[in-house]
């Protein structure tokens, strides 16, 4: 491989305009070195996911002083919009048909704001040779990182990337909530090895979640031989497949949680989680049970639900 100094550089990549004709546009840093692979790094596409513009700003201070073979691409903030407005999705006003940026990969020049904006940064992508899209999770959620089971090159990136946990999506099905077009289900259908990382909790900077996703990142790039050392032995991940049903609210309601149930437990089919109350009259209005047997990987504790909302993600092992 050829290693050599990097020499960094940053550009600002126009992606659409507003009505007021101010530009939106996302800053792009490049590390070049010696010939070799390109893997695309993005954060941020959820606005209140702060975990990941603060890992790959660490991540900056070690790849500056580095000497690599290929191209690493990182744009630490996907989605200006809704991290201005301090808010998960686009606000409303911008694109009322596609507020989730995470639901128009590859995206469309022709489309909506948000098509738009995926279709320019999908420029970016499509000729990688890995992607890595960081994300938050919510307060009760596992640490993780997700990719496509049955792909190898994939499943070495999550491995590499070492969290405890790694949830897999069927092979043949398009992504976790069947849309197929998150930006880890366009990447795979292009071809491109592809991982999302949840990093802890969102709205806040979690130093631990931060230095997981810089050591993580690190390795990846050994992994793929960017960086020269040789990748570091991570323990053995829990796999868990992604395929389980989820366990929603049949009614609207305060959803209490079994005070003996947290994320990480296993539970089995059946086994009550919680129960979602009438506020105002203290009505029972469903007793939460889970819907087989597996791994709680997220859980909507103590909070306010609506009719059809997910209360608890469970994950069977592989």
């Amino acid at each position: 491989m050829d290693y050599r100094a990097v020499t960094h550089t940053t550009t600002d990549r126009q992606l659409g305009r507003l009505p007021s004709g101010r530009d939106v546009s996302v800053t792009v840093h490049r590390y070049d070195g010696g010939s070799g692979p390109t893997v695309y790094i993005q954060a941020a596409q959820h606005g209140i996911e702060l975990n990941g513009p603060a890992a790959l700003r660490r991540l900056h201070d070690r790849l500056t002083d580095a000497a690599i073979a290929g191209t690493v691409l990182v744009v630490p903030v996907v989605n200006q919009l809704a991290f201005d407005h301090r808010s998960y999705m686009t606000p409303g006003e911008y694109d009322v048909m596609n507020p989730n940026l995470n639901r128009v990969w590859p995206g469309d020049v022709n489309g909506s704001l948000q098509e738009q904006f995926a279709a320019r940064l999908w420029e970016l992508v499509k000729d990688a040779d890995a992607a890595v899209d960081l994300h938050t999770g919510t307060a009760d959620m596992l640490e993780h990182v997700r990719c496509r089971a049955d792909d190898p090159a994939a499943e070495g990136l999550a491995e590499a990337f070492g969290t405890a946990y790694r949830l897999t999506d069927a092979p043949k099905d398009t992504d976790d909530d069947g849309s197929g077009r998150t930006f880890r289900a366009a990447a795979a259908a292009a071809g491109i090895p592809v991982i999302t990382a949840e990093l802890s909790n969102s709205r806040r900077i979690a130093e631990d979640a931060v230095a997981a996703g810089v050591d993580g990142i690190h390795n990846l790039l050994r992994e793929q031989a960017l960086l020269p050392e040789e990748p570091e032995s991570k323990a053995a991940q829990t796999v868990l497949r992604n395929d389980a049903e989820p366990v929603t609210a049949s009614e609207s309601g305060l959803f209490e949680c079994q005070p003996d149930i947290a994320v990480g437990d296993t539970v089995a089919a059946g086994e009550r989680l919680g129960t979602v109350y009438e506020p105002a009259s203290f009505e029972q209005q469903q007793v939460v049970s889970a819907t087989e047997r597996g791994v709680i990987f997220s859980l909507a504790r103590e909070s306010v639900v609506v009719q059809g909302e997910r209360l608890a993600g469970i994950a069977r092992p592989r």
